[in-house]
């Protein structure tokens, strides 16, 4: 008679940071049949931003992860269009990937993705109000301080701690981040804009700016989100009225975003201005790892920050599936199966953002109206964006077997 082999003991997770990419890794790391503590700074989990969209991966791997994704956002076709209207690109994703991810890419406000990840989560993961100081390891543990003088040790820690992680840091030191000199002001509405079309995001460009708006659902409720984007010095102060700086950059651009921007009350347009870090060749070291922006901050442009953070809790929890971390090799060899198949995909990702920023908001005027006849007439930007995107997508599709 064959005895089954004994499960493997439950390990204890820490995970820094409650944001996206935190609730992905603890989801990932209780489905895996760990014990998991999130330990947040803030008192609450904060979204950083308020628009998002997510492509279908993220979706599958939020499903996987038990968190609710009926009627999350709605559901858009997305185009590239000149500032004539004209289409450049058109992104084709595979109609089998749009019936079954209800329409693919979706348009959604990120405080009810916390919300429903929230609600993912058993009672007490997550600790807030915790301020980590410092982080030491060992073959035995991981040993957080925190700034009250206490301290906690895990099996195993995840750095979800965004751009400034501390865990990046202690890991791999400190090293300057990318400047890509552009900043994005973006907000939301359901007002009934005339020109808006349903199911849509349009990525709109002037020689200079980029004017973008898409559809959104929230909490059953259908708006439009949109952003205004362009280059500027990343030292200035932000501007002191964001909605007046928005409504400058839109009123090059056709129909509806000028309306869009209008009707959008003051208290829902953001600034952020855009930075990265260049890709780590390790993201783990002993029992730590990264994962989100810890590991690969990334622009706007790629339009898959949050999904790419989500992806990485789906996939850190299959690593650590049957693992006893109470062994340090079990570890490594299970950390470094995480990262090894996600870094080609997110510093591709990462790097093809950065392009994108530079060719459309600094390249020399002389060169622009050359750069926009190869835009309207040839099939660069179909090939770069409208093609190698779905084939990106079913790539990671295929990785996440049920």
């Amino acid at each position: 008679m064959t005895v089954p082999p004994s499960p493997a003991p439950r390990g204890r997770v820490a995970v820094l940071g409650a944001g996206p990419a935190g609730m992905a890794a603890a989801l990932g790391a209780i489905k895996a049949g760990h014990d998991v503590v999130v330990y947040e700074r803030y008192r609450e989990a904060r979204p950083a931003g308020n628009i998002l969209n997510l492509w279908p991966p993220p979706l599958k791997a939020l499903r996987s992860l038990g968190v609710d994704t009926v009627d999350l956002g709605a559901p858009t076709d997305s185009e590239f269009r000149n500032l004539r209207g004209e289409v450049r690109a058109r992104v084709k994703l595979d109609e089998d990937v749009k019936r079954e991810f209800g329409g693919g890419f979706i348009g959604l406000l990120r405080p009810e993705l916390y919300e429903r990840m929230l609600a993912a989560l058993p009672a007490g993961v997550i600790r807030f109000g915790q301020q980590v100081a410092r982080i030491e390891q060992d073959d035995r543990a991981v040993t957080l301080h925190f700034a009250d003088g206490s301290t906690a040790e895990h099996d195993v820690l995840v750095g979800a701690d965004g751009i400034d992680s501390l865990v990046r840091r202690t890991l791999w030191g400190d090293a300057p981040k990318r400047e890509h000199r552009l900043h994005i002001f973006g907000g939301f509405t359901f007002a009934d804009v005339p020109g808006t079309e349903a199911n849509k995001c349009i990525v709109g460009h002037s020689r200079t700016t980029q004017g973008s708006w898409t559809s959104i659902r929230n909490h059953g409720r259908d708006g439009h989100q949109w952003w205004v984007l362009t280059a500027t010095d990343p030292d200035a102060p932000a501007p002191a009225d964001l909605k007046a700086a928005a409504t400058a950059l839109a009123a090059e651009f056709p129909a509806p975003l000028p309306g869009l921007v209008a009707a959008t009350d003051p208290g829902s347009v953001q600034r952020w201005v855009l930075r990265d870090r260049p890709a780590l060749k390790q993201w783990s070291k002993g029992r730590a790892t990264l994962v989100g922006d810890a590991a690969h901050p990334t622009s706007p442009y790629a339009a898959y920050g949050a999904g790419m953070s989500i992806e990485d809790g789906y996939f850190l929890g299959r690593a650590l599936t049957g693992v006893d971390l109470a062994n340090p090799v079990a570890v490594s060899r299970a950390l470094q199966s995480y990262e090894d198949p996600r870094k080609p995909h997110t510093a591709k990702q990462v790097q093809a953002a950065y392009v994108l920023g530079k060719v459309f908001h600094h390249a020399p005027a002389p060169l622009r109206p050359v750069r926009d006849f190869v835009l309207d007439r040839t099939p660069f930007l179909q090939k770069v964006v409208g093609d190698s995107n779905p084939r990106e997508i079913n790539k990671q599709l295929a990785f996440m077997e049920e």
